[in-house]
């Protein structure tokens, strides 16, 4: 069982849905009464609908090794921007141990110290965007940034994605970006919040890594 279609289920329990009641959600959100059947972007798509109704996934959660995923004050920051990097197509390997070497090997800073001191997780933080900037084409500054739903982190990562996956500034291209934003959370741009910005990050990160295996890169 995949982590999404198993998240579904905990939501389904926390939410209280009987089976008759969750089905027809799921059909109305994706056209599809079984997780199963569902692409991943449709089971992320149906997790921001039941986070919007309560959902509240487990923080630390075992990951299917059975290792506990990295925790401390700032594990969530650094885990939130070493996803961001598998969704560009830099990382390969999504795990916290990968994240917790990159780390170390940038920064000469144990995950110890980086997990628990602000001095040395702002370093670390600082590192990891700064790569993201120069290999995933994130443009972190808000200093040319106009409308404010451009400046959370969300939509800089989204946008960088879109143009790997070929999108550009002209106007049909932005106005295609803000349908599929639209398309895949229910929302306009303007209103996407935090579970949107990672439904759309984790479905166009899909399609770039398919179009790296595609293309033997």
């Amino acid at each position: 069982m995949t982590s999404s279609i198993a998240a579904m289920h905990v939501a389904k329990k926390q939410l209280g849905l009987d089976d008759d009641t969750y089905r027809a959600k799921l059909t109305n959100i994706t056209g599809k009464a079984s997780a199963k059947n569902m692409t991943e972007e449709e089971r992320q798509k149906v997790l921001t609908v039941f986070r919007n109704e309560g959902f509240k996934p487990a923080e630390n959660a075992p990951r299917s090794d059975g290792r506990a995923k990295l925790s401390g004050r700032y594990a969530a920051k650094l885990q939130a921007l070493w996803i961001a990097g598998y969704n560009l197509g830099l990382v390969e390997n999504r795990d916290d141990a990968a994240l917790v070497a990159f780390v170390k090997r940038q920064t000469g800073i144990d995950h110890v110290r980086f997990l628990r001191f602000p001095d040395d997780a702002r370093k670390a933080v600082e590192a990891l965007k700064g790569w993201i900037a120069r290999a995933g084409g994130v443009e972190w500054s808000d200093a040319a940034i106009v409308s404010d739903y451009a400046r959370v982190d969300g939509f800089k990562i989204a946008w960088a994605q879109w143009r790997k996956l070929g999108g550009n500034p002209h106007a049909n291209s932005v106005g295609a970006f803000h349908a599929e934003v639209k398309a895949l959370t229910g929302v306009p741009v303007d209103r996407c919040g935090k579970e949107g910005w990672i439904t759309v990050m984790n479905a166009f990160g899909q399609r770039i890594r398919a179009a790296k295996t595609k293309g033997g890169k």
